[in-house]
């Protein structure tokens, strides 16, 4: 991509699989890191409705280096709604039933989480992949109840497992495991998005109110694995580092570094000792040869370990946020980068921002010289031995492509996706009223894997149906308009 051409972002598409509609997509560029500006809106009209049309310029140099904006720990795939009851949404425009309970994922490289969505008119969508993220990337970051969430998690279904218990403390004489998971559910999302939200089993509803009464404040949960910081950078011959372990898990495996020039670069502890395993606390080093050609490496550590109750994941594919109710013992791993150059390298890293609503970008110089680099036209300079971060203002659900490049081919290119709010009442369009059948509702109690994960979100053709009525609606006014003009003029 030619220096200074900025890059533009392309918006949620309304006919995108089982996601919710928010209008029209919208390409968007960036000018510099201070102000973010609409380039363009386009859509086609067509004869069955209104489609939205857009286009992504400037993918970014071919060999920059791709870098997701992962912190570290489990991945999965959400499987779907496997124990659930039935929910009631009361909005201005009608009330809404939805299923309401425990989803599963399952992780990569083995094991299996049980999670409940903090975003609830926002569908799940199917076979959608999640990452396990930090409150601050996600819409817990900015939320002052998200304490009372994790309390929640941590005194209901399924951590309490003894129904008889947990039944006599929510003041019901018993609770089954639907109701269980409904009530916890409704309990969740009136704090995760301030729902006006009832279980319609009177079990599952004292519940609730219970849990959502006595929630006390709670801090965020330990990543299950990560590494601090994800990047480091210096000279052949010099020792990059240190990169810290943060873990549960009582040890954690070391590999070998790869990448550009990594030959001879090897993995040491501050003895100078290689490693092949660590635990938490533990200090890593990059120790490239003296002489070395300017390249870079990645090491990558994975444990078996269990996530802590209350973790985020969040999904690019916009699919609901959720938050980890329980977890069996599970494959988790952690990347962290090195580059080095004989005149000094910089490490750069990504992290969403959701209080400050963008992407923090971190910027290390670790060099003798001041490092100037370039993103997005405009030039940053980064002065010998120190550390910088610039936030990126993004707008909410707004997908970023942005490359950062600098002297002797240094080049990082960051994507993804910014999704850091709940989607927000659902609109009289896209109300589903009890008396009407409702596409997105999952009938009864039920544990079994074949449920529409749409359940527990607004139904994405419903808005799209709205746009497309509206939107003809304009096409047909305009043609009365023209139509009547030229009766007038026939008429002179």
């Amino acid at each position: 991509m030619p220096l200074g051409q900025p890059i533009l972002l392309v918006g949620p598409s309304p006919t995108s699989n089982g996601s919710c509609s928010k209008g029209n997509s919208v390409l968007a560029a960036f000018t510099g890191f201070t102000r973010f500006r609409v380039a363009r809106l386009a859509a086609v009209t067509l004869a069955s409705g209104l489609a939205a049309t857009t286009v992504l310029f400037g993918a970014g140099a071919s060999a920059a280096d791709e870098t997701p904006q992962t912190q570290g720990g489990a991945t999965a795939t959400i499987g779907g709604l496997k124990t659930y009851g039935q929910a009631v949404i009361h909005e201005d425009g009608g009330d809404q039933q939805v299923s309401a309970g425990l989803f599963e994922m399952s992780v990569d490289g083995g094991g299996t989480l049980q999670t409940y969505c903090v975003d609830i008119h926002n569908p799940t969508q199917r076979d959608a992949h999640y990452q396990e993220t930090p409150w601050s990337g996600t819409s817990l970051g900015a939320n002052k109840d998200a304490g009372r969430i994790r309390w929640i998690l941590q005194n209901s279904y399924p951590q309490v497992n003894d129904l008889a218990t947990l039944a006599k403390q929510a003041g019901v004489s018993a609770l089954s495991e639907q109701d269980a998971a409904a009530g916890t559910q409704v309990a969740i999302w009136r704090y995760s998005d301030g729902a006006k939200v009832d279980a319609v089993d009177p079990q599952a509803e004292k519940l609730a109110d219970y849990l959502q009464k006595s929630a006390l404040g709670s801090t965020e949960p330990q990543a299950s694995l990560t590494l601090d910081p994800p990047s480091v950078s210096g000279r052949p011959g010099d020792l990059l580092g240190p990169v810290t372990v943060h873990t549960n898990a009582r040890s954690v495996t070391v590999g070998a570094p790869a990448g550009v020039g990594a030959g001879g670069v090897r993995i040491i502890d501050r003895t100078g000792e290689v490693i092949t395993s660590a635990k938490n606390g533990s200090q890593l080093f990059f120790d490239v040869p003296e002489g070395a050609a300017d390249g870079s490496a990645q090491l990558t550590v994975q444990a078996s370990t269990t996530v802590p109750v209350g973790r985020a994941f969040a999904s690019e594919s916009r699919s609901q946020t959720q938050i980890l109710a329980g977890s069996s013992e599970s494959t988790v791993s952690a990347t962290a980068g090195a580059t080095w150059a004989d005149k000094g390298a910089m490490a750069v890293s990504a992290r969403k921002n959701c209080a400050k609503s963008g992407v923090d970008i971190t910027a290390a110089n670790k060099g003798e010289q001041p490092f100037t680099f370039e993103l997005m036209g405009t030039e940053h300079t980064i002065p010998a031995g120190t550390t910088r971060t610039v936030t990126v203002p993004l707008q909410e659900d707004q997908s970023y492509d942005f490359t950062i490049t600098g002297p002797n081919g240094f080049s990082h290119r960051f994507t993804g996706v910014l999704d850091c709010k709940t989607q927000g009442t659902v609109t009289t369009e896209s109300t589903q009223t009890l008396s009407e059948p409702s596409p997105a509702t999952v009938g009864g109690n039920s544990t079994a894997p074949d449920t529409d994960l749409a359940a527990t979100g607004s139904s994405a053709i419903t808005p799209m149906i709205a746009g497309v009525a509206i939107g003809l609606v304009v096409i047909g006014g305009a043609v009365l308009v023209i139509l009547r003009r030229r009766e007038a003029a026939a008429g002179e």
